[in-house]
Order: C-alpha cells, then sequence, then structure tokens
C-alpha cells in the first residue's frame, strides 16, 4: 500500500498573507493545497492520502476535499508544534488506518504543488528498490560553508551538490521508529525527514526531480509558480 502524508501545517509568515495559511492562497480560483492534492489523487499508484493541517482550518479543508471529490483523502489530522511533529502525526494516522499492512510512506509539502506523475512512480520504485527516496534537484549555484565569525571556510564545489526536495519517501515502519526514537530522546528541531532518518543511521537513497518542484514559502515563490503553472498548461516549455 503506498500512502501519501501531506504536511499542511505552515501558517504563512514569510508569505505575508496574514489572513490565510500559505497552503490555502489561490491560483486561478483553486488553492494551492488543492493543485498538490489532486497530483497524489489522479497517481494510480497512490491508494490513499493523510493530511497533516493546521487545526483551526481542518473544517475549511475537509469542506475542500468533498468540493473537489478528492476520494482518496482519508484522513486530515491536527499538525504539531513543529513540521517534524506534524509529520509525526499523518504518519501515526496513517498506521491507524492500516496497522496490519506494509505500508510505503510519501511525505510531501501542501506547498509543493508541481510535483509530477513519474517522479511520484520513481519514488515509490526506489523505495521498494533501496529502502528510501529523497527526491532531489541540481544546485545552480555556488554553495560556501561560513565559520563562527562569517568567514568562508569552504566553497563546496557544485557537482557534489543536489538540493533535497520532497517527496522524501520510506516503510512506514523505518520512519516512525525513527521518529519514535526522536520523541524519546526529545528531539523535535529535525529539519526534514531525510534529516531524521540520516541522524538515526538510514542510507538514503536520491531520486531526480522536477526542476521546478518548488516550496512556496515566499511571495516570489508564488509568482515563480504562477509562471510555471502557466508555462506547463501551454506547454511551450515542458514538451507535453
Amino acid at each position: 500500500m503506498n500512502t501519501a502524508v501531506i504536511f499542511a501545517g505552515g501558517i504563512g509568515r514569510r508569505m505575508n498573507s496574514r489572513a490565510l495559511p500559505k497552503q490555502f492562497l489561490k491560483l486561478y480560483g483553486k488553492e494551492i493545497i488543492i493543485y498538490t492534492l489532486e497530483q497524489f489523487e489522479n497517481h494510480e499508484q497512490i491508494d490513499r492520502i493523510v493530511v497533516a493541517c493546521v487545526e483551526d482550518w481542518i473544517p475549511f479543508l475537509k469542506d475542500l476535499v468533498e468540493k473537489y471529490r478528492l476520494a482518496k483523502v482519508a484522513a486530515i489530522v491536527p499538525g504539531g508544534e513543529t513540521g517534524q511533529d506534524s509529520i509525526c502525526a499523518g504518519l501515526k494516522a496513517a498506521r491507524e488506518l492500516a496497522p496490519e499492512q506494509e505500508q510505503i510512506v510519501l511525505i510531501h509539502d501542501g506547498v509543493r504543488p508541481l510535483i509530477d506523475e513519474k517522479t511520484i512512480t520513481d519514488c515509490i520504485r526506489s523505495v521498494k528498490e533501496h529502502g528510501s527516496a529523497i527526491t532531489v534537484a541540481p544546485a545552480i549555484e555556488t554553495i560556501i560553508r561560513v565559520d563562527d565569525d562569517r568567514q568562508v571556510k569552504d566553497v563546496i564545489p557544485r557537482a557534489d551538490c543536489l538540493m533535497a526536495r520532497a517527496p522524501q519517501c520510506f516503510y512506514l515502519s523505518d520512519i516512525l521508529e525513527a521518529h519514535d526514537r526522536a520523541i524519546r530522546e526529545e528531539k523535535h528541531d529535525f529539519i526534514d525527514s531525510a534529516t531524521l532518518m540520516k541522524y538515526y543511521g538510514h542510507n538514503l537513497s536520491v531520486v531526480d526531480g522536477p526542476v521546478e518542484n518548488i516550496k512556496i514559502t515566499t511571495p516570489m515563490d508564488f509568482y515563480t509558480f504562477r509562471a510555471l503553472f502557466e508555462a506547463r498548461e501551454s506547454s511551450q516549455l515542458f514538451g507535453v
């Protein structure tokens, strides 16, 4: 069984959206998170979807799920204090829905709506072959490491670097075990699932994803999403 666990816990401080969490901002009358959810809803290998959402906005999201007839959304659960806690809540909900079944989970940001069918397929295949799948994109600028005085310590060759994105995918039993260890050790500040899994000794395999699979965090990201969406729809850049 393949379950998408969508993290929609952000409240949009960097987006300056004030009233709306960023995942509920609209492009052409449709909320960003709906664009994201539809990618998983329409993928034939995804069996169901679990969403971890800002608690006060759960009724609103439930109405959207009904409006857009997203039949694979099986649970919407409250997020936690941190992104790590919210993802853990979504993973536990996935286990409760099918406690006896082996599951592959695809952990994805609700504000990454430009994920595509091929990447989802490649991620599922990678978990089956290697036990994990971390979606990546090439680093396109020089990356440097600085010391405590903000002086350049290292210039890292760009060819050795990749940008971690989403989905980040694992067997549910493996990622939940790592979360349980983090809870026991009172560690709640892992930046993403890849960092958590690497910390607890898991090998991670990478899957090349689309460069346009950006996370919409700032107003500039939103304008970039709009331009990429329009380009994809008009088939001028992506050849589809």
